[in-house]
């Protein structure tokens, strides 16, 4: 079952001929905003799974030409994230564990826009992640139950500011858990969409083709069977520094391979297969351009393990 938030925050089943409004469903108390009512059908999922069936064989479509979707999650409680997360196309080994939080005001749907904002960054870099969506709350998970605790999908765009400061002007240092990550947290750095995908219709979500594209050039192209660790170790991980409700989520970490600028009038386009797929515009106000296509200096460190992403770019 897809669920999404379309035409102000109304909640529906996407379907392959349209979308079916499932809001007479929800209570009063839960329609006060699309965060709102989504943890409602999160946390009752189960006494309404025999009722969305139905209502997604038998409801009226709704045409998508007049349907505007919005992030199917507009405020989670957390936004967790895996960093270094994968091993580079093979090139790199299992690595120290690490991650961070970004800000759940930095939120966008489908068809928004990413502002970036005028600090002095060496580059604004595209991240194409899978995304976990929690369906129970969780704290010290188990590796071994961890998939318990999902309740579905979601694609998502990890907007970077690689912004320098003394701290990591050098080599990094990673730590365990970083905490909240400034560089990631500006206001529209996080789309996501455009549906939350049950978990069930994923058999493995350990091997999906992860692809995205700038003004339709393809630079993100992976798998996530090349993460280096697993979806349930990294639950477990997380959960181990910050606990999780339902509708929280887990940016599940990026193949740097693929990463480039984000500039002013571009269009990124994140597809995953079996979840979805939703672009994003990008506007920047000063209008600062960086070399197009994929970011080879970034992709060699991430490769030898030289460094991390964003070495010193002046805007050409």
């Amino acid at each position: 079952m897809k669920l999404v938030l379309f035409n102000e925050s109304k909640v529906g089943i996407l379907m392959d001929d349209g979308v079916v409004d499932i809001t007479q469903i929800i209570p009063k108390e839960y329609n006060t905003d699309g965060q709102s009512a989504m943890g409602f059908i999160i946390n009752n999922m189960g006494d309404l799974s025999d009722e969305l069936n139905s209502l997604g064989e038998t409801g009226p479509r709704i045409s998508l030409s007049v349907v505007a979707l919005q992030a199917p999650l507009p405020h989670p409680g957390k936004i967790l994230c895996m960093g270094g997360n994968f091993s580079e196309s093979g090139h790199r080994k299992q690595g120290e564990m690490w991650g961070f939080i970004k800000s759940s005001e930095s939120i966008i749907g489908p068809e928004d826009f990413v502002i970036l904002p005028p600090d002095d960054a060496n580059i604004f870099h595209h991240e194409a992640e899978l995304v976990v969506i929690f369906g129970r709350a969780g704290e010290n998970v188990d590796e071994k139950n961890a998939m318990e605790y999902v309740f579905g999908y979601t694609c998502g765009i990890d907007v970077s500011a690689r912004i320098p400061t003394p701290q990591n002007a050098g080599l990094p240092t990673f730590r365990e858990w970083r905490g909240l990550a400034a560089h990631k947290s500006f206001p529209t750095f996080a789309p996501v969409g455009p549906a939350i995908v049950t978990k069930d219709e994923i058999s493995d979500p350990q091997n999906l083709n992860v692809r995205l594209r700038v003004n339709e050039e393809l630079r993100g192209d992976f798998n996530t069977s090349d993460m280096a660790h697993s979806i349930a170790k990294s639950i477990s991980f997380a959960s181990r520094f910050e606990s999780f409700s339902p509708g929280d989520v887990l940016y599940t970490g990026t193949n740097h391979q693929g990463l480039g600028a984000m500039q002013h009038g571009d269009k990124v386009a994140i597809e995953i297969d079996k979840v979805g797929r939703f672009s994003v515009y990008v506007r920047d106000d000063l209008g600062r351009k960086w070399q197009r296509g994929i970011d080879e200096e970034t992709a060699e460190d991430m490769r030898n393990g030289t460094g991390g992403p964003g070495r010193r770019k002046r805007p050409i």
